[in-house]
């Protein structure tokens, strides 16, 4: 089988592995500068762990729980564990012309980064032992399981015709929902509302957006698995939906005032977040459609949060969980198979049908994510507790949880 490895789809995905892991580290500074002064270091290091804490979880276990021997549909099973048997050969189910390793390699990148979205929902509060607990669970009782159902051979949701490209569902919604459960279960800050809390570093958090934005290229382009014209269109329709989006919110902030930096790169965020699962199945002036509306749709809905006194910090829930949610619905109708053979066909290309697929798709992860991670973190804040006293939030988790000050 090692004849059937194609060098230039493996020199490819190699790439977008570099490029898909940089978007966490990217997403810790996106993340960092829209906090108070005093938890820039808690906040950066609640994203960058998760390259050790799944970067270990996942060769152990969480490969094989996503990628494993169908059970039922619902889980893979154990034949994968630590690896085992994923080496240097295809492995046709998922990898024709790569290694099995870049596969499972490349999907672990997928699997760090998506926990470090929900980050965002607790960030300036959170028990740090509490988090890591949190984050381990989830990783292995929602994320893994969720992977199976949509990318998984035998998945459920797969074997249904669910079209997500590169993470609409396993990612976004799924983290953006899982936000704003854990944000219910913790609570809001000390003082929120009563007092401003402006963003400490908005240049550093600019620098993250335009980092994600060069990482999703590896993100959505790459899961073509392959150096070929979907990974191509996936990176146009990718840059297009961004490009968009920004547009968009920058209009809509200049007209409830003056067009702000942190929204337009929050834009940009957005309309990068709502084509992902679209990326691979869609023509470039669709992905301006997705990016159009996506801005407006998550623009009101943190406001809408705002109005409801939500303390969801970071708008995970608004940025990504709604945004890929019209996603997915935007691929039930405008994919095609002139753009991917291998993909199908929505409302626009003759098949709506697609619509009532990716419409179960939605609520069954929205369900999952946000009824999983509720009951998770419910029992944690039952039992060990998520949040830091009052006065280590008043002092800080930079000192009171590292022992350490960013300046």
């Amino acid at each position: 089988m090692e004849n059937l490895i194609n060098t230039g789809d493996t020199a490819w995905v190699l790439v977008c592995c570099s490029l898909v892991l940089l978007m966490t580290p990217a997403l810790a500074l996106f993340y960092g500068g829209m906090v108070r002064r005093k938890n820039i270091l808690s906040t950066l290091t609640l994203s960058y762990v998760f390259m050790a804490l799944i970067g270990v979880q996942w060769v152990l276990y969480g490969y094989s729980l996503a990628f494993g021997t169908d059970i039922k549909g619902i889980v893979g099973g154990l034949n994968f564990l630590g690896l085992s048997g994923v080496g240097p050969l295809p492995n046709e189910a998922y990898s024709g012309t790569i290694p099995h390793g870049l596969f499972a390699a490349f999907q672990m990148m997928f699997a760090i980064i998506t926990p470090a979205l929900i980050t965002g929902a607790f960030v300036e509060r959170v028990k740090f032992k509490s988090f890591l607990l949190f984050s381990l669970l989830w990783a292995t009782l929602i994320y893994d399981p969720l992977c199976h159902w949509v990318w998984g051979a035998g998945g459920w949701l797969k074997e249904l015709g669910v079209l997500d490209f590169a993470g609409g569902t396993v990612v976004h919604i799924a983290a953006g929902f899982s936000a704003l459960a854990f944000a219910l279960v913790i609570g809001p800050r000390r003082g929120y509302g009563n007092f401003p809390m402006e963003p400490s570093n908005i240049p550093l958090t600019v620098l993250g957006a335009g980092l994600l934005w060069v990482g999703w290229f590896g993100f959505n382009a790459g899961s073509a698995l392959a150096a070929n014209g979907v990974a191509v269109n996936a990176l146009l329709t990718t840059n297009t939906s961004g490009a968009t989006a920004g547009m968009v919110w920058m209009i809509l902030s200049s007209l409830d005032g003056r067009p702000s930096t942190l929204g337009i790169a929050t834009g940009f965020v957005v309309g990068l977040a709502a084509v992902t699962p679209a990326s691979g199945f869609i023509t470039p002036m669709a992905a301006m459609v997705v990016g159009a509306v996506a801005a407006p749709l998550s623009y009101y809905a943190m406001r809408y949060r705002e109005r409801r006194r939500l303390d969801e910090s970071l708008d995970v829930w608004a940025c990504h969980g709604i945004s890929s949610v019209w996603g997915m619905i935007a691929t039930g109708l405008f994919a095609t198979t002139i753009v991917n053979p291998g993909g199908g066909n929505g409302l626009f290309a003759g098949n709506p049908g697609q619509i009532g697929v990716q419409l179960l798709a939605i609520i069954v992860t929205m369900a999952f994510s946000f009824g999983g991670t509720y009951i998770i973190a419910r029992m944690l804040h039952s039992s060990i507790g998520l949040r830091v006293t009052a006065m280590e939030e008043e002092v800080g988790l930079d000192i009171s949880s590292h022992g350490e000050r960013a300046y």
